[in-house]
């Protein structure tokens, strides 16, 4: 196998790879129900399927599941490089987040992309959106571990 072909078999498996190891985050998988559909380098997208343990008294979607969903997409796409044996080289340091309107649908998407890379710290944004409305904006500062 030719280094071109190591390398697409990487990419192709990538997605597979991302769903193995960040099925380990309970809280989000489990408790809060994010499930992955596409990551690239320093990217994810996730979707949440919306349920009424998902509002709050007023039945409005909690601001903690926004924010669990953006803190799983960074800490996805900032590990996309480095999953290689399990090694999750990046967590959050910290993380800001922007809520903009209320959701309105059954079902939240969040993207999330790399601004800045750097050699031990790292920021990242991610939009979340119920259909075509942005709902919030997420910037997560992720710093180099290990």
């Amino acid at each position: 196998m030719t280094e071109n072909q190591s390398v697409n078999t990487c990419k192709n498996n990538l997605l597979d790879l991302v769903r193995t190891t960040f099925s380990a985050d309970h809280y989000a998988v489990s408790a809060t129900g994010v499930e992955i559909d596409a990551v690239a380098d320093h990217f994810a997208k996730c979707r949440l399927e919306l349920a009424p343990n998902h509002r709050n008294a007023r039945g409005a979607v909690m601001g903690g599941v926004l924010f669990t969903m953006a803190d799983f997409g960074a800490a996805i796409a900032a590990n996309t490089d480095c999953l290689d044996g399990g090694n999750l080289g990046w967590v959050s340091l910290n993380g800001v987040i922007h809520y903009l309107s209320t959701t309105r649908g059954e079902r939240l998407v969040s993207e999330t992309r790399c601004v800045k890379l750097g050699r031990t710290t790292a920021l990242y944004r991610t939009s979340i959106l119920d259909g075509d409305r942005l709902v919030a904006e997420v910037e997560t500062t992720m710093v180099r571990v290990g």
